[in-house]
């Protein structure tokens, strides 16, 4: 298979970082496969990989990591593997709660957390009102969140205001642009990724920011998730540092 994760003997500039990278943490089922290890262990070392790569984030100047924890489609898997992911979510919200004042790291969450238990969902609420207090990294953590399903929120959520501001006058069938319903998503007054970083080998977005992506540079890796660290962030990175990113023009 054609491996994009070369290595180079030239380093990242610390001055042209990509302004908002997103992950796709895959991977942590084969990992743990691979040592004989229950799924619910591999989940538990992508976290700590999560927490590694989020703090490197921060100490290197990234403004915004957003990561893809758990999608709509996840629902299908085992009950026990489920409900493990949920608890490590728990039990990492729990911990950043106890940080936050001095790691000084906005949280954010994209996805319809409506279906979550009453204590997550308490968490979550609790998290991002402490949030709002910082101006540092921002990270924000998908979860049950699928790319079609917020497209289809945003759309629904527009027509409704569309329809009450059409009766009362205030807007022009031709309104719409790409700005306002960017408004509509989860992701709003957030800009796009720069970068995407998909680990384990698959070589697709699996519906993840499919609205935000449409000029993202991507990259693929063979590396496992809990494989994954600031080395090979560093080279990921280079690589984006070394593309022409022209957003569909031509270079003068």
């Amino acid at each position: 298979m054609l491996n994009f994760f070369k290595k180079t003997k030239r380093q990242r500039e610390p001055t042209r970082l990509p302004r908002h990278i997103a992950i796709i943490m895959d991977g942590n089922g084969r990992w743990a496969a691979k040592r004989a290890l229950p799924r619910s262990a591999g989940h538990a070392a992508g976290a700590e990989t999560f927490r590694r790569v989020a703090t490197y984030c921060k100490d290197i100047g990234i403004e915004y990591l957003t990561v893809y924890a758990f999608s709509t489609e996840n629902w299908k898997r085992p009950d026990d593997e489920v409900g493990s992911i949920m608890q490590l979510l728990e039990k990492y919200l729990l911990e950043s709660l106890m940080k936050m004042e001095r790691d000084k790291v906005k949280i954010k969450f994209f996805g319809d957390v409506s279906i979550l238990s009453p204590e997550l969902r308490k968490l979550i609420s609790e998290t991002e009102e402490l949030s709002k207090k910082f101006d540092g990294v921002q990270v924000n953590i998908c979860i049950n969140y699928g790319g079609r399903d917020e497209i289809m929120r945003a759309a629904e959520n527009y027509a409704k205001d569309y329809a009450k501001d059409s009766a009362d006058g205030n807007i022009h069938p031709d309104a719409l642009t790409e700005e306002i319903f960017s408004r509509y998503m989860y992701s709003a007054n957030i800009p796009d990724p720069d970068f995407i970083i998909r680990p384990s080998g698959e070589m697709r977005l699996s519906n993840f920011l499919l609205w935000q992506s449409a000029y993202s540079e991507l990259f693929f890796t063979d590396v496992l998730w809990p494989d994954f660290d600031k080395n090979e962030l560093d080279r990921a990175i280079k690589v984006y540092q070394d593309r022409d990113r022209r957003y569909g023009g031509i270079k003068k």
